[in-house]
């Protein structure tokens, strides 16, 4: 029997703000201190009172406008009422039931992945657990979080993931979040369900707490899926339940059964006023908004003729796609037949290997975008060749020299007199008998390795395309 698959993500990504949501405390990430971020508020000490921070509702109205929500005209915190360890309060001030944003979508792959709501609450703290008892840091309880939940609409693990990565693009995008999954900035649940493919009745939901990776959304639901399949083929039963996702083993663990929902039983919070969202700059909000990912795809593909592959590794990376417009611009101006896949190239596997290697960002390097094109021209107009250009780009990442004047000083330019590389191609004959015979005999890269000989004795300033030629002119 075929089946079919029907799941639901549930996003939850921290905020930025210099303060956490209802207190003066610092919201910092990379804090290593234990309680350092902590008051009598977000400790629950009896008769403090919240005050709500603005801006982390200023950034639910951005998400709303990213995500083509539909904004909610008023809204209340209230409390949502459950024991945890880490919940300071034994309650979480959340804006759920009264949530923010009312659908809305992502776009992933042309298809649109409808959201159901989004709301804003508070987060809880961290438990560490060492040996037989566990430790709690407060320095995160209190800090403001959104909660997204889709529509039931996504069909595959694969999906999943790309949904997942695309909404961390837009936060960042937004600058609203991070949403680093490696320091929990940004976590995620799933609820998995299967159905037969004529069936419209949903199967037994299962759910999968804290996935804290997007490998690890993909293949727990892809694990779930199969399971679900293996259960129903052999007659048993789906049970409801929560389960996590095991790394080392790659495999979903049950964790506990969840006949019913629980009974949060919220009511407003009595400390808190209901907010008018109208009395915010909603048009300023909507201003700020920037081009976002999807947006900046469709633009680069047009606008630079570049493959959606090359395409995706800049929209991933804000920074570079800025630096890589700014070239772009740069080699526009200059009315000069360049190819903006060459800029690309030199940009993503030269100029970015060093950066990684050295561990520099676009803030710290030396290297001008002029004077990048200027290397890039250099390549263009056969000036220089792509070896020496590569040496010529490790002096300008030291110490961000101009590649015209590095090129000049040191004698660099391309030697393309067909005189001189013939001289230098008798030459490298002369020394290499048994592989121009090779050569001869039909043996193809015997011309790569001569070619290669002449670029060393030109000391990488030979034409390597002119070489080849004049080599198979010569060698009858």
């Amino acid at each position: 029997m075929k089946y079919k698959a029907v799941i639901g993500m549930e996003v939850h990504a921290e905020l930025k703000s210099e303060r956490k949501m209802f207190c003066g405390c610092l919201n910092n990430p990379d804090e290593v201190g234990v309680n350092v971020n902590v008051c009598p508020v977000c400790l629950a000490h009896p008769g403090t009172l919240p005050v709500a921070n603005r801006k982390p509702i200023e950034s639910m109205i951005k998400i709303n406008f990213a995500l083509h929500g539909r904004l909610a005209d008023k809204t209340k915190f209230s409390r949502k009422n459950y024991f945890y360890p880490d919940l300071p309060k034994g309650y979480q001030i959340t804006s759920q039931p009264d949530p923010f944003i009312f659908g809305g979508y992502v776009e992933v792959d042309e298809k649109k992945i409808a959201i159901d709501h989004g709301h804003l609450e508070e987060d809880t703290g961290t438990s560490i657990h060492e040996g037989d008892y566990t430790l709690v840091n407060f320095n995160r309880s209190g800090v403001p979080l959104m909660e997204l939940v889709t529509e039931p609409v996504i069909e595959s693990g694969i999906e999943a993931r790309r949904f997942c990565e695309e909404l961390q693009l837009i936060l960042r995008y937004l600058g609203v979040s991070d949403a680093n999954m490696e320091k929990g900035e940004m976590r995620c649940e799933v609820n998995v369900s299967i159905m037969p493919e004529d069936f419209k009745e949903f199967g037994t939901k299962v759910e999968i707490k804290n996935l804290n990776s997007f490998r690890a959304v993909e293949k727990s639901i892809n694990y779930e899926i199969e399971r679900h399949k293996a259960l129903l083929e052999q007659s048993e039963k789906v049970i409801q339940e929560t389960r996590g996702w095991d790394e080392i083993k790659n495999k979903t663990v049950a964790q506990r059964k969840k006949e019913d929902a629980h009974d949060y039983r919220y009511f407003p919070e009595p400390d808190l006023p209901e907010f008018d969202l109208r009395d915010f700059e909603i048009e300023r909000l909507k201003n700020d908004i920037p081009e976002l990912p999807s947006e900046k795809r469709k633009r680069f593909i047009e606008e630079y003729g570049l493959s959606s592959d090359q395409v995706e590794v800049l929209v991933f990376d804000r920074d570079l796609a800025n630096y890589f417009e700014q070239t772009a611009s740069e080699l526009k101006a200059d009315f000069v037949q360049a190819s903006f896949s060459s800029l690309y190239n030199y940009l993503v596997s030269d100029l970015r290997g060093l950066m990684k290697s050295q561990n520099i960002s676009f803030e710290e390097l030396k290297i001008t975008p002029e004077n990048f094109v200027d290397l890039i021209l250099l390549i263009e107009k056969n000036v220089i060749g792509s070896r020496v250009a590569k040496n010529v780009l490790l002096r300008m990442f030291k110490d961000g020299s101009d590649p015209v004047a590095i090129v000049k000083e040191e004698g660099l330019e391309q030697v393309s007199d067909e005189g001189e590389l013939l001289t230098t191609v008798k030459k490298i004959i002369s020394l290499n008998n048994a592989v121009v015979e090779d050569y001869k005999n039909g043996k193809e890269k015997a011309i790569k390795f001569l070619v290669g000989q002449a670029m060393k004795e030109l000391k990488g300033k030979g034409d390597p395309l002119k070489l080849e030629e004049i080599f198979k002119g010569e060698i009858k």
